[in-house]
């Protein structure tokens, strides 16, 4: 699979010029003591004959090279392999059950969701003008039209359905089968959402093979604060937009205030939202999820705090980020695909097998 015996050959012959001491006879000497002592033969030898300077700097060069190379294969992987399969989820059984309980609630404007029904007033305005930068034509009434948008954890579809009337088509997804069932129920009395909207049952991690690079846009609002693995979850996102395309995140700050706020006040005194709705170990940090988008190829061109008060049940934007944030990435145009392990490692071989051909002086002159 390396090129079998013309590198091990090659190798040992390596050593061999190094003369006895440049094999290592003890297997636990520290690597760092291993490339000093290489470095002292190397410079004994140069003193002694430098009329091949030139001829072993090449060469080491090339070895040097294929080392690399087989780094680079040891750390390969093909770009058909399969990243995730659907025995891995990041979906949360004690969230599901949580919000199969409350599945009935989702269109009650004035029950537990209440607030998220407030919040589209900031959120689906954020994500259309976003989008719209994109756009240089628009159609009156229909924005968003031509636009294929992934709403992740779309529950009854509070937040899919605005953004199907801006004439986007929108694929809702949801691991609860009552959450699906409750929106696929609502949206029937609008047959122009009918036909723009599909629901499906299923989480993120089933259709990522299935639509690599389908979506212009992906929406995951209040979601990312309730799986179990949010870089996996995050991948999944990058994975399933198109390039250039755009990821809106809305979510809960982990700080001391949100845990004061988000559960203490909101889930156990006043009764905002029903007890066990969050658990603040999984909030995030505007930080943190910056970190982990950039290092999936997103780069984060906005973050700004959202702000809801209880008493008008209205949410306002905020400069303050300590508690709720929105937050909007957009993932790199130019998409690098590497190249075959196979290409790479048979163009470095042949440069190492040109270059001791084509230098017969050093094979010559190490014998003497």
């Amino acid at each position: 699979m390396w090129g079998g015996g013309k590198l091990g050959s090659s190798v040992g012959w390596f050593l061999r010029v190094l003369g006895p001491g440049g094999r290592n006879t003890k297997a636990a000497r520290p690597l760092i003591s291993s490339a000093v002592y290489v470095k002292n033969q190397l410079s004994w030898m140069l003193q002694i004959k430098p009329g091949v300077f030139n001829e072993y700097r090449t060469m080491f060069k090339s070895y040097r090279t294929t080392f690399s190379c087989l780094n680079r294969i040891k750390s390969f992987r093909y770009p058909w392999a399969r990243l995730y399969s659907t025995s891995q989820t990041t979906v949360d059984s004690g969230e599901v059950k949580t919000f199969l309980a409350l599945a009935h609630k989702w269109w009650d404007e004035q029950g537990v969701y209440a607030p998220l029904h407030s919040m589209n007033d900031l959120r689906v305005p954020f994500i259309r003008d976003n989008l719209l930068k994109t756009i240089p034509n628009h159609q009156p009434g229909k924005p968003l039209f031509g636009m294929k948008i992934l709403d992740v954890g779309c529950g009854g579809g509070l937040l899919t359905e605005p953004l199907g009337r801006l004439g986007a088509s929108v694929i809702g997804i949801d691991p609860v089968d009552e959450n699906i069932k409750t929106a696929q129920c609502h949206k029937s009395f609008d047959p122009v959402l009918d036909k723009r909207i599909e629901y499906r049952v299923c989480s993120l991690e089933e259709i990522v093979e299935e639509t690599a690079e389908t979506f212009d846009a992906v929406v995951a609002s209040e979601v990312v604060e309730h799986v179990i693995d949010l870089e996996t979850f995050l991948q999944c996102c990058c994975q399933v937009l198109k390039p250039s395309g755009s990821l809106f995140i809305t979510t809960i700050n982990k700080t001391q205030l949100s845990y004061a706020l988000g559960i203490v006040f909101s889930e156990q005194i006043a009764g905002i939202v029903p007890k066990g709705t969050h658990t603040w170990e999984k909030f995030v940090s505007p930080e943190t999820l910056e970190s982990i988008l950039e290092s999936n190829g997103l780069s984060v061109q906005t973050v700004v705090g959202m702000l809801y008060n209880p008493f008008s049940g209205y949410w306002h934007w905020s400069e303050n980020t300590s508690l709720n944030y929105a937050a909007h990435a957009v993932k790199s145009g130019v998409q690098e695909h590497p190249m075959s392990a196979e290409f790479a490692f048979k163009g470095e071989t042949e440069e190492l097998q040109a270059n001791a051909c084509t230098n017969p002086a050093v094979h010559e002159e190490l014998r003497k």
